[in-house]
């Protein structure tokens, strides 16, 4: 009965951590106001193999509204028809332009180099780094450069819509914002008289161009798979402050096109955890189980009421978080198999760090020897 006691506590507490989450998240509104001289916006889009994704990505980009902006595209060594595509759009718009990305060098990893690339191209005093499979609304630029101005934000990240179009996907792509929500206390991350380094996630990256170079921009995160973070990080370490918003009424992500993609995308990120503190991801791993998994087992054998209590937190959490960024109720409903896969794939991306197997993305492969974490 303690044990059953600290797990109900302690959802308890993740309820509150994820109720002040959401209460505290900004949303980009459409009514917002470009300043009286919009500055040059820099919209930077890394593209590797990407020929399903960047014809979407770069029509949606065409229809912003915001009136001072410039597309550039880095075809990073792609193997498919990423560059045609772009280079056939670019030709009937002048805001777009494509280069060629340089062969890989030794001690970067794939993105980092890819957007470094292109910050050097960029002429605008503010720079958006955003993915190749993402998909914009037409004010996302100016709602976004609004809040950042606002706020004075050194960096504007935040949380897309991730679409999911099978169901395998709808069980399992949504997982890591709930995750997120219920234990990262990103409201006091953000709060205006300390703030923190919040959490960046790389589909959007809205940076002044003076505060990128501040720190080196990708350069200083060269050798991390998981840059976006950890370039929240560096923000902060040179005293900028760095703000995680709602992006899901301006900004969709379609990350994986299968489960299998899913599955490796996943096992990328878990693997740079695992390479930084293998007792933190074990940790993890116990903790959730614990407390997110574990009481639905429970449920099979007793029905107490203390065990229907953390069953029921549970789904409320992940309804709430659903709810919030326009996932499918199979999502909230699938939760316990969700999660077991998390969980599946946290167990096998951290024995891949331990044996120094390392992770393939894109078709490069990240392990000991490359140096890349």
């Amino acid at each position: 009965m303690v044990y059953q006691v600290i797990i109900a506590t302690g959802l308890i507490a993740f309820m509150l951590n994820l109720l002040l989450n959401l209460r505290s998240l900004k949303i980009p509104r459409p009514e917002s106001k470009p300043p009286k001289e919009a500055p040059l916006i820099s919209v930077l889009v890394p593209a590797r193999d990407e020929e399903t994704n960047i014809r979407k990505c770069l029509r949606s980009l065409q229809k912003q509204d915001y009136p001072n902006f410039e597309i550039l595209v880095l075809d990073d060594n792609s193997t498919d028809n990423t560059a045609k595509i772009v280079a056939q759009i670019a030709a009937t718009d002048d805001h777009i332009k494509l280069f060629r990305g340089k062969p890989l060098p030794e001690g970067w990893a794939g993105k980092p180099f890819a957007c470094y690339q292109l910050a050097k191209k960029a002429k605008g005093s503010w720079l958006l780094f955003t993915d190749a499979d993402t998909i914009h609304e037409p004010h996302a630029l100016r709602s976004t450069l609004d809040l950042a101005i606002k706020h004075n934000a050194s960096l504007l990240s935040g949380f897309p819509r991730q679409l999911a179009t099978t169901i395998p996907q709808k069980v399992t792509v949504s997982v890591w914002y709930f995750v997120i929500m219920s234990w990262f206390p990103i409201w006091w991350l953000q709060r205006p008289s300390h703030p923190r380094a919040s959490l960046a996630i790389g589909q959007f990256l809205l940076f002044p161009t003076e505060a990128y170079w501040r720190f080196g921009g990708h350069k200083a995160v060269k050798t991390r798979i998981l840059e976006d973070v950890w370039l929240g990080v560096e923000v902060n370490r040179h005293g900028g402050r760095h703000i995680a918003v709602d992006l899901s009424p301006v900004v969709t992500c379609h990350m994986y096109h299968s489960l299998g993609a899913s599955w490796r995308g996943l096992a990328k990120s878990i693997y740079s955890v695992a390479s930084v503190s293998r007792a933190g991801l074990l940790g993890l791993l116990i903790a959730g189980y614990a407390f997110f998994l574990a009481p639905f087992y429970w449920l099979f054998n007793s029905w107490e009421p203390i065990v229907i209590f953390q069953v029921s937190t549970i789904v409320a959490m992940r309804f709430l978080v659903d709810k919030r960024f326009k996932e499918s109720f199979i999502s909230t409903a699938c939760h316990p198999i969700g999660f077991s896969i998390l969980i599946l794939n946290v167990i096998y991306a951290g024995s891949r760090q331990v044996v120094g197997a390392g992770v393939r993305w894109k078709e490069r492969l990240y392990n000991r020897e490359t140096n890349i974490t």
